[in-house]
Parts: C-alpha cells; structure tokens; sequence
C-alpha cells in the first residue's frame, strides 16, 4: 500500500519567553532575556496510506494543528522527517501545495468581498487547473455541498455554515489526492455538518481523496474515520482502528435514569454498592447515567434496585460512546493504550 503521509520522530518546539517584574527586571531583560523551550510536538511517528480516511484527536494544546502546520508546510520542524505525497513539504513548496488541499476551520482562504465565483476563478489560475478539468470536477462539487445559490455573493455576506461549504469547495478546486481538515465543522449547525460528511464520503469513494480530519467533535471521527490516531502531550498515545478503542475500553453499559425527584450520587451509591457502578448526572434535571459493566446479570440486577428503591420517568440503555470513552482515557492520564 502506498504511503501518502510518512512522519519519522518529527518534532515541534517553540521558544516561551518571559518577563521579570518591575523597572529593574525590565533592564534585565533588556540584557539577558528568560525563556523556556516547549514541546510541542514531542517525537512522533505515523503513516497514511491512500485512500484512508484518519482522525487525528487530542485535547486542546495537544499538538494537533501543529502537526497540520508541519505536514502543510507552514512550520518547519524542528527535528524529524516528514514526506507528503513523496515530496517534503516546507522545501518543495510551490510543487507540493499543488497536491493537497487545505480547510482551517477559523482562518478562510475565500476573498472577502468579492463574490465566490470570483475566489474560484483566482484559485483556478494559482492551479493552472484547465477549463475542462473546472467544469467536470466543479460541477459535481458545487451541485453535492448545494452551493449554486451562493457563487454570486460576496464572502462576507455568507452565514458560516455557507462560508465553510465553499471552502471546502475552494480546497478541492484542483482535485488534490490529499485534503487536510482542521476543525471544518466548528459552530456549524447539524444539517450542514451531516451535508459535508456526505460530501466527503462521496469524495473518498469516487476519487480514493485521503482525507486527515483533526476535530473536537468526535461525531465527525465516527461517521468519517475507521482510524484514529490519538495525541497528548504532543505524544502519540493510541495510533489504530476506532472499533478496536470501543471494544478494549468501552465494554460497558451506560444507563440512563431520569427520576420523578431530585436525588443526589450518595443515595444511589447506597442503592447500588457491590455493582461497581460509576454514577455521572446529566446536565437535564434529575437525570443520572449509571456506567456498569455490559452483564446481563448485573444490568438487570442495578435496574431493579434502582426501580425498586425511586420513582421512575424514564430509562434507556445505550452503549459507552465513544467520547465518553476518550474523555475517560485522557481523565486517567494514560500515557501508554
């Protein structure tokens, strides 16, 4: 299988500076500046191959967007090797970003005041894309992401959701077998993110498009990404298949109650010792999740007390999602998966 990203111990570190208070410490500074040096990105290593469609994730901080920068080109590592599409992409620059396309979810590469047809055609030329090639391609985008309407109108007077869809169309001007997505979903309301997940699908399956998607919005890793790579740190925890992190950390069940009256985690605590059952409650009033292991036996057992002991509204039964299992892994501060 051909590899389209290939990093090797690739590392990002930043000069933080520091002030020293008052006017003395502000001639000292003048002399011999305090800094520190932060980590970024601390040695990581990882490969994509065509095709694939990877979730790259972490908390705030983590290195994310750093690494983006990286495999852009934008930032020059500090240490480490980094190839793209079989070029490296901070020294054969001009070459390279014709191969990838690129959506920063807080930063637009549309002019603002002229209209998006107009973005279109300058990014047509930087791309030397042939009139032919536009039509064909273009069509299709244009036609999936439901854009049509907007070509005429001026980038400022689009809402975001608008904005974000024509600029995921702008990336994808020149058909790159490479598209990187940062955080492209961000404040978008659930009918247009459910649109570009469609739209990315079609896109992965018609043209085999690698797609490298890094968001806080774990919905979008589920519907899009089989893998995951997973970063803390600017380490590298968990590099592999979703299914297989649901299946070694979400054995579970998570049971949803919602009670007649207020209650607090100490009386359920009571109701249900011996269970080994970790109680959350839910931002909607008197409702409470129970985490318990997936057994029928013990399921059944924590529901009667339950049922037995309050009055109940209501009760549901659901698997341990997988934020929830993430947001467990990055609480316990696993360094290791």
């Amino acid at each position: 299988m051909k590899h389209v990203i290939e990093v090797n111990n690739l590392r990002k570190e930043f000069k933080s500076y520091s002030s020293r208070q008052g006017l003395k410490g502000a001639f000292r500074d003048l002399l011999n500046r305090n800094y520190k040096v932060l980590r970024a990105v601390d040695d990581i290593s990882f490969t994509v191959n065509q095709g694939e469609m990877v979730g790259y994730i972490g908390e705030n901080g983590a290195g994310k967007s750093t690494t983006i920068k990286m495999l852009t080109g934008i930032l020059t590592p500090t240490s480490g090797q980094v190839q793209v599409n079989g070029m490296n992409p901070h020294k054969e620059r001009e070459m390279f970003v014709r191969t990838i396309g690129v959506v920063f979810g807080q930063r637009s590469q549309l002019w603002w005041d002229i209209a998006v047809q107009e973005s279109f055609r300058l990014l047509k030329k930087v791309y030397k894309v042939s009139d032919e090639d536009y039509k064909n391609h273009m069509e299709h985008v244009i036609e999936s992401l439901d854009i049509g309407p907007l070509l005429d109108k001026p980038v400022r007077k689009l809402s975001l959701g608008q904005r974000m869809r024509c600029e995921l169309a702008a990336a994808l001007i020149h058909n790159p077998p490479l598209l990187f997505l940062d955080e492209p979903t961000i404040g978008l309301d659930v009918l247009v993110k459910l649109k570009i997940r469609k739209f990315l699908k079609e896109m992965n399956e018609k043209y085999k498009t690698t797609i490298l998607l890094t968001t806080h919005d774990l919905s979008d890793i589920e519907a899009l990404c089989e893998r995951v790579v997973m970063l803390d740190e600017g380490k590298i925890i968990y590099d592999g298949m979703l299914e297989k992190l649901r299946k070694n950390w979400g054995e579970g069940k998570q049971i949803q109650f919602q009670f007649s009256r207020e209650v607090n985690s100490s009386e359920l605590e009571n109701v249900t010792v011996g269970l080994d059952t970790i109680w959350s409650q839910s931002e909607r009033n008197n409702i409470w999740i129970a985490n318990v292991r997936d057994d029928e036996e013990i399921v059944s057992e924590l529901i009667g007390r339950v049922v037995g002991a309050y009055q109940i509204k209501d009760i549901s039964i659901n698997e341990i999602s997988t934020e929830e299992i993430i947001r467990n892994i990055y609480e316990e501060g696993m360094m290791k998966i």
